[in-house]
């Protein structure tokens, strides 16, 4: 992806304008150790002459990358995002780790159509189970990064890993499951389970925990309902993850109590027949399907 920078004549304002911006975009590519003040004092210099903005004559000058620059861009605006070098949380979570990547958009997408649904949808709207027909076509890979694009916009959220058969999101944000929504939902655990992610803004996740013997029982209880209101007060959109919904009833169970449901199918993977029989199943469960995302990655 390339960064097409301007090239335009600034009036006076937009010259003071930009030269408050050059100072926090050095202020902070300084900080990082991509910039020197000798460095800073050649953009200024460059500024003048060709009358562009401060990064861009960074760039020409060769002084730091286009990636350098988007870095910067993202620590002015307060885009909550990881540094390449963090070894703490997956690379899975591309929002975070290259929020300008094709695959980020992609996910900002999906966030715009869903929070132009929930504009009409009511506060029950606001809970929302990633589902899909079988394994490997993305659903924890979407409900991570989907997560992290909604904390990007500072709402508070909350992502519950409610595959108690085979989850993921324990090792893709690097939090202990010890305790999770298993051990919670089993009575054995409270909501100090919930684990802030305090790289990502007003991130948290609530992993599965301890596996259990038998997990579509407890995502039946009535306790996992009651959780549910409680942490709505606490979050502004709270997302689950799923196991594959033609595998066992856990999927339908959770789209149930979440009252909504994003259909995940994966391109030349998912068969149109099972996508079907999922949308049926869902909807006869009594949850709303919001929206389907194609994942061709």
């Amino acid at each position: 992806m390339v960064m097409e920078l301007p090239n335009v004549s600034p009036s006076a304002e937009a010259t003071a304008a930009d030269a408050a911006t050059s100072r926090r975009i050095g202020a902070i590519l300084a900080a990082d150790g991509k910039l020197t003040d000798r460095d800073i004092e050649r953009i200024v210099d460059l500024q003048r002459v060709r009358r562009i903005r401060f990064g861009e004559a960074a760039v020409r000058l060769g002084l730091i990358s286009v990636d350098d620059l988007r870095r910067a861009m993202a620590q002015q605006y307060e885009l909550p995002h990881l540094l390449p070098d963090n070894a703490r949380l997956n690379r899975e979570l591309v929002v975070a780790y290259e929020p300008f990547h094709r695959c980020a958009e992609e996910i900002r997408a999906l966030r715009t159509h869903l929070l132009m649904r929930w504009i009409t949808g009511g506060a029950s709207a606001r809970t929302l189970a990633i589902v899909s027909p079988g394994p490997n076509e993305g659903r924890s890979y979407i409900a991570a990064n989907l997560a992290v694009a909604f904390a990007q916009l500072g709402r508070r959220t909350l992502l519950i890993d409610a595959d108690l058969r085979r989850p993921r999101q324990q090792r893709i944000f690097g939090v202990p499951d010890k305790v999770g929504l298993a051990t919670v939902l089993s009575g054995r655990s409270d909501r100090s389970a919930i684990v802030p992610v305090r790289d990502l803004g007003p991130l948290s996740v609530l992993p599965s925990g301890a596996r259990p013997p038998n997990p579509v029982e407890l995502l039946s209880r009535e306790t996992f309902g009651t959780l549910i209101q409680e942490l709505q007060t606490d979050f502004d959109v709270i997302l689950f993850d799923t196991p594959p919904a033609q595998s066992c009833a856990d999927a339908q169970t959770v789209a149930f109590r979440a009252r909504s449901a994003l259909l995940i199918a994966r391109k030349d993977h998912t068969r149109i027949a099972d996508t079907e029989r999922v949308v049926r199943d869902i909807s006869d469960a009594g949850s709303e399907i919001v929206g389907t995302s194609l994942n061709a990655f």
